[in-house]
């Protein structure tokens, strides 16, 4: 199982951290909502639990992933995108076999 996440995404994360001072790197999760039934979690994380799995992309900086959500999530690509006047994360997830309209939800 495993988890990437581009240049552009890994140095977006890796300046927030430096602002905040702390941090270890991501949460990324799924939960239930939306239309579609799944929405994605993106968190910044200051502890890892025991029970986490762990993705080192770059040395101090890494992507934390619950058990339940990993089964959702693998091979998944974090990505950092600006498209004109707006940027974000985009989560290319090869499980995905439907997303809503909105897109901010999807199915596996």
């Amino acid at each position: 199982m495993a988890i990437s996440m581009t240049d552009a995404a890994a140095n977006h994360v890796a300046r927030y951290l430096e602002k905040r001072g702390h941090g270890e790197g991501v949460r990324l999760g799924v939960r239930t909502s939306g239309c579609s039934g799944m929405a994605y979690v993106l968190e910044f994380v200051d502890d890892v639990q025991s029970e986490d799995e762990v993705f080192e992309v770059q040395q101090n900086l890494k992507i934390i992933i619950d058990p339940k959500s990993l089964l959702y999530l693998d091979g998944t690509e974090l990505d950092f995108v600006k498209e004109g006047l707006n940027e974000g994360f985009k989560f290319n997830n090869p499980n995905v076999s439907s997303e809503c309209g909105c897109g901010e939800s999807f199915n596996v």
